[in-house]
């Protein structure tokens, strides 16, 4: 099942943010890593910037959560994870459809680590085009309140959806 989490789930999203993240450990430059791979007040200010988060539940455990985030005229898909024992069953994939229902605009756009080529491929897989060096560059500065180090680190990939 897929809900959107609520206040009493935080420590949830953190947890199993925290916990799938560490496949970025060793991948990501040493100096984009930090353990815990996001604190708590970082995940409190992603919210009060306006990113909603979906889980999918089972056996009413929280296993994979993904946000949603209306940025002006782009919806950015932020924060996608599944536990690592739960990974590969198709989690991922069945978040990302219903955040797709829930976009409000055409374009959909997604931030990764360059170097974490699985997630790139997921996304590929998923109708998402990888974009230019140079429009990746002014899309993370344009949407995202990253440092310029995980700009030169990170790629964003594109979904248009037509009506």
């Amino acid at each position: 099942m897929i809900r959107r989490l609520v206040s009493a789930d935080f420590g949830t999203i953190l947890r199993v943010v925290n916990e799938a993240a560490v496949a970025y450990k060793g991948i990501i430059p040493d100096d984009r890593w930090k353990d815990p791979y996001m604190a708590d007040v970082e995940l409190r200010e992603e919210i009060a910037s306006g990113v909603a988060f979906y889980g999918y539940e089972e056996n009413e455990e929280v296993i994979g959560v993904m946000g949603i985030q209306k940025a002006r005229d782009v919806t950015l898909i932020r924060h996608a994870y599944v536990l690592t024992r739960h990974q590969r069953r198709g989690i991922g994939a069945r978040l990302l459809r219903q955040l797709r229902t829930l976009a409000e605009t055409s374009v959909i756009l997604v931030g990764t680590w360059e170097a974490a080529c699985w997630a790139v491929r997921f996304y590929e897989k998923h109708g998402f085009k990888l974009t230019s060096r140079e429009e990746t560059n002014r899309l993370l500065r344009e949407y995202w309140n990253i440092p310029e180090r995980q700009v030169e680190t990170s790629v964003v990939l594109k979904l248009e959806m037509h009506s």
